[in-house]
């Protein structure tokens, strides 16, 4: 019997010695070294290779270990794709459960409010979020388009500008439908109480909109040039948006030329009666607010005053003054010109 006893604690001294082996490989850190390491996991790859990948960027100290622990606590069968990133040094353990519950890198992004579809593509192309032509592509197609409800309007204006978070595995098209969606939650609330007085659709509202961003960033002024071009278009008056303008050249390096201004396309508001046919920017909640809550003033003109604001008018004699006070360089070559003060 003493051979069997003997035997016996053999077993137990050598179950001790490898659990305790286990634990200590499993539930702490095994190296000093701090590091940072991302790890792509594709969807449907084998969990060897997955750990392979973690055991070369020394995520892990032992891969026979870490296979053998998520075996027995059937975590192996549970992982998520994406991509990972590990802050070294991290026990195995911790490794494994950010796998199991899919705790994966984010990358953060701020679209700005006014920016463009072509400038979001820009961003997330210059941040390494998505690619800038197949972010455009994806922008343009139509079954898309379709799912959005947008095939005869396209995107611009339908991207919330927010700040959101994406994975390097989150797709183009992901991220148009979840800045779509987002415009949808945040516009829907207030687009539900027009009531029709304004005699404009919800899509002309958010054209209206985005003119109003591109036309200033400063809120309080923002009903202020609403009802400017609310005033203009129930006068049946051009709009005379720069803005519209700029959005419709193919090209455009900072100088709004004459010829510009002349040339006819859908978006020159100087050749063309009332709105443009959609949106020229991804406009701000206090823009479609202020689109469809004009202050109730008889303003017709408004004219930069160098400082981020406008001085607004009702006749074209006041405005010609504020021309002539904020803007001389743009009255002198009017003059030299012998061409009438524009009409904004």
């Amino acid at each position: 019997m003493k051979w069997l006893f003997t035997t016996v604690l053999a077993l137990v001294v050598s179950a001790l010695l490898l659990a305790g082996f286990l634990v200590s490989h499993v539930f702490f850190a095994t190296s000093d070294t701090p590091e940072t390491v991302d790890v792509r996991v594709e969807q449907g790859e084998p969990f060897a290779s997955v750990v392979r990948k973690l055991s070369e960027r020394k995520v892990i100290p032992d891969e026979r270990l870490f296979l053998l622990w998520a075996k027995l606590t059937g975590a192996e069968k549970k992982i998520h794709w994406g991509v990972y990133r590990f802050d070294a040094p991290l026990p195995p353990r911790e490794v494994l459960h950010r796998l199991v519950m899919g705790k994966q890198m984010f990358l953060t992004v701020t679209i700005p409010e006014g920016f463009t579809t072509k400038d979001i593509a820009d961003l997330l192309a210059k941040m390494q979020i998505a690619d800038r032509e197949k972010f455009l592509a994806a922008a343009a197609d139509p079954e898309l388009l379709a799912s959005l409800k947008l095939q005869d309007k396209g995107v611009e204006g339908y991207l919330f500008p927010n700040t959101y978070q994406f994975t390097p595995m989150t797709s183009e098209k992901e991220i148009i439908l979840m800045m779509a969606e987002e415009f949808r939650k945040v516009s829907e609330p207030i687009l539900s109480q027009h009531d029709g007085t304004l005699e404009l659709s919800s899509h002309e509202i958010i054209t209206l909109a985005s003119i109003i961003e591109k036309e200033t960033a400063v809120d309080a002024e923002r009903p202020l040039i609403s009802a400017v071009f609310h005033n203009r278009l129930n006068r049946k008056m051009p709009l005379q948006s720069d803005p519209t303008v700029i959005y419709g050249l193919k090209e455009f390096d900072g100088n709004l030329t004459r010829k510009a201004l002349r040339d006819f396309h859908p978006y020159n508001t100087y050749q063309i009666s009332g709105l443009p046919p959609g949106p020229i920017c991804n406009p701000s909640l206090a823009s479609i607010k202020a689109a469809l809550r004009p202050a109730d003033v008889p303003y017709l003109f408004f004219v930069s005053k160098n400082d981020g604001t406008h001085q607004f008018s009702k006749d074209l004699e006041t405005h010609n003054q504020a021309v002539r006070t904020h803007q001389p360089v743009r009255e002198v070559r009017r003059a030299n010109r012998k061409r009438p003060t524009p009409l904004r």
